[in-house]
């Protein structure tokens, strides 16, 4: 049984992880290329400037996605059991 437990926290941190580098490559991919050609637009060094922005922002993004993104879980957890509460409270 803590065999089958381990293996189950394993698969879910292993999905967290490539979640985190997933989402990471695709929003830092899109917000930097709207963002680069809103400021500056598609110039000579548009590419250049795109790829070290995007790749900044990538390792920005990561730590925050992986330490902030369970805080935000659980404060949203919080306010949607509240809310639910209080609209069960106000039912009955």
């Amino acid at each position: 049984m803590s065999k089958q437990l381990s293996k189950n926290k394993k698969i879910e941190f292993t999905k967290k992880i490539v979640f985190a580098l997933l989402m990471g490559i695709i929003t830092t991919g899109i917000i930097s290329f709207a963002l680069i050609t809103i400021n500056i637009g598609f110039g000579d060094k548009f590419m250049r400037i795109w790829l070290r922005s995007w790749l900044l922002a990538y390792l920005f993004v990561i730590p925050a996605i992986l330490f902030i993104a369970p805080l935000v879980e659980r404060l949203v957890n919080t306010i949607v059991e509240r809310y639910f509460a209080q609209r069960k409270k106000s039912v009955e």
